[in-house]
């Protein structure tokens, strides 16, 4: 069954036959068959050639890349396999379609403000004071089906994350000062958790478009720009609450992660490798973790209702099946 390894160590891969080898700075070798791997993951300095990367295509393996303090540098993409000249257009048509592009824009905001709602729903259940966020979220909630542009409907997330962020500070069990979001660099333990849980899920995103026909650069939420896949950026927002948010919650109010996991230097903040350790390892057993799917009627992993998402949006793009995007419904 294949999997994600995510590499520490620095030192150099290779191909060896039909097997990759991990050799460490102690020469230290670890085998990875190439037919488990499913996505490699780098957070150390790793030297690799192109005899390697040609394997990995090969072998629909993708490589994301991370720097020395743990922020997504780029993914090694290869060559796609499941290739639809007819999808591609479609996709284009519904990009360069404004009805159909808000459509797709607005069905994917209000799914992740459902999704933000049962996150509050859940903590207000255990003794937090929350309505008040609750009810101003549901407030804003209403007005994304009057939004006729794109930067209407990105306006209304941003009043909402900004309502849902502050209720943080009362979630999160640990003394913390949560104000606001701030990205580039993060500059405090709460900022640097969802830089880094979101970078997961987009990497994860990534994985699961390449194996379907979907073309991860045409977007309709995010503007398609240069240097990413900005259609995952869409897909992982309906995520975020349940794959980032709810994993930041449970690893600091079981005091897995502290304020010690982390240095601060110059309004800059990283993690030390033990808690990206512990954000990867949860963030992955919650990718495997099963549910009982409703409509299927059987179980599938929350990594597979991520590629059950880009399907969705096929059948819509293809034969214009009513798009409607993932909810909880627990």
């Amino acid at each position: 069954m294949k999997r994600d390894y995510f590499i520490f160590s620095s030192g150099s891969m290779k191909r060896q036959d039909n097997t990759i080898f991990v050799i460490n700075a102690s020469n230290e070798k670890k085998v990875i068959p190439i037919e488990t791997i499913r996505s490699l993951y780098l957070f150390g300095e790793i030297n690799i050639n192109t005899k390697l990367l040609n394997f990995l295509s090969q072998n629909e393996v993708i490589l994301h890349v991370f720097n020395y303090y743990g922020f997504y540098s780029g993914s090694y993409y290869p060559k796609e396999s499941l290739l639809s000249g007819f999808v591609l257009v479609e996709q284009v048509k519904a990009f360069t379609n404004m009805k159909k592009q808000i459509i797709i824009a607005r069905e994917t905001i209000d799914a992740a403000v459902n999704n933000i709602i049962k996150n509050l729903f859940y903590y207000q259940s255990r003794g937090k004071e929350l309505e008040g966020s609750i009810n101003e979220i549901k407030v804003l909630k209403q007005k994304l089906q009057e939004c006729c542009s794109i930067e209407e409907i990105m306006g209304i997330e941003g009043q909402i994350r900004q309502s849902y962020y502050s209720s943080f500070n009362i979630i999160i069990n640990q003394e913390i000062n949560f104000n606001k979001r701030v990205k580039r660099p993060p500059d405090n333990m709460i900022n640097t958790l969802i830089s880094f849980g979101n970078s997961l899920l987009y990497t994860s995103t990534i994985s699961q478009i390449y194996q379907t026909q979907l073309n991860p650069t045409v977007s309709f939420l995010h503007k398609p720009g240069y240097r990413r896949y900005s259609l995952a950026l869409d897909i992982s927002e309906i995520f975020k609450p349940i794959l980032v948010d709810r994993i930041i919650f449970r690893v600091l109010n079981k005091n897995m992660i502290t304020e010690s996991d982390f240095d601060t230097e110059l309004n800059f903040c990283f993690m030390k490798e033990k808690a990206k350790k512990i954000l990867i390892k949860e963030f992955d057993d919650q990718l495997n973790t099963t549910i009982k799917h409703r409509t299927l009627n059987r179980n599938v992993s929350y990594r597979h209702l991520i590629r059950l998402e880009c399907y969705k949006i096929i059948k819509y793009l293809t034969e214009n099946v009513e798009y409607k995007a993932f909810r909880i419904w627990w």
